[in-house]
């Protein structure tokens, strides 16, 4: 399955719409857009993952890079995570003490 990427502004967020299987052969796309949207300026960015179907090891080492790239530059990155089995991903990993999870983008934005 492919990887789907699509980028959109909400209320001084960027907004990363993420469909597919984050795995290793589609991680490469996803780290690039991230990379892109801070360089960009973008320092308060949203990672919806309600559309992703598998997520690994190297999808979360991505996403932790991420994070660490944006708190760098005095921000932070936000996920929507509302699909049971990607949520025990993080649950399993210890990552819901790192990143923010939220139900939907909404919540995300008025948590700021």
């Amino acid at each position: 399955m492919d990887l789907g990427l699509d980028v959109q502004e909400r209320d001084g967020f960027a907004v990363l719409a993420v469909s597919g299987e984050v795995d290793v052969a589609t991680v490469p796309r996803l780290r690039e857009q991230l990379h892109g949207l801070v360089a960009q300026g973008s320092n308060k960015i949203i990672v919806n993952l309600d559309g992703v179907d598998f997520l690994d090891s190297t999808g979360l080492g991505v996403l932790v890079g991420a994070l660490k790239r944006v708190r760098s530059n005095d921000g932070d990155l936000y996920l929507v995570c509302t699909q049971p089995r990607i949520r025990k991903v993080f649950e399993v990993t210890g990552l819901t003490k790192v990143f923010s999870l939220f139900d939907t983008v909404d919540d995300a934005v008025a948590s700021s």
